[in-house]
């Protein structure tokens, strides 16, 4: 190997090896969670039906005494419902 190669190799392996100070660049990772609620809202009415199931992605895990709270609220505004008009029947995190 020739000497230029080899201190290529150097510089690039202690690049790659070498932990910066801070990283600026991250972004939060989705925390997913597959949810199954009724609604209870003559607004809801307008849809196939009042139970629901899927998955919500959101930007923090939720806290798991608050949870059920936190779920409502967010699928009440997604539906345009309040918080009491929607039943959390399950929730599970993914992983």
């Amino acid at each position: 190997m020739s000497q230029s190669l080899l201190q290529k190799s150097r510089v690039l392996w202690n690049i790659s090896r070498t932990r910066p100070g801070r990283a600026t660049n991250l972004l939060p990772v989705a925390t997913k969670y597959y949810t199954h609620f009724v609604t209870h809202s003559g607004k809801a009415q307008n849809f196939a039906g009042n139970e629901w199931s899927g998955v919500v992605e959101l930007r923090q895990p939720l806290t798991h005494s608050r949870a059920n709270r936190e779920l409502r609220a967010l699928l009440a505004q997604s539906f345009d419902l309040d918080s009491d008009d929607i039943r959390i029947l399950h929730w599970a995190r993914l992983h």
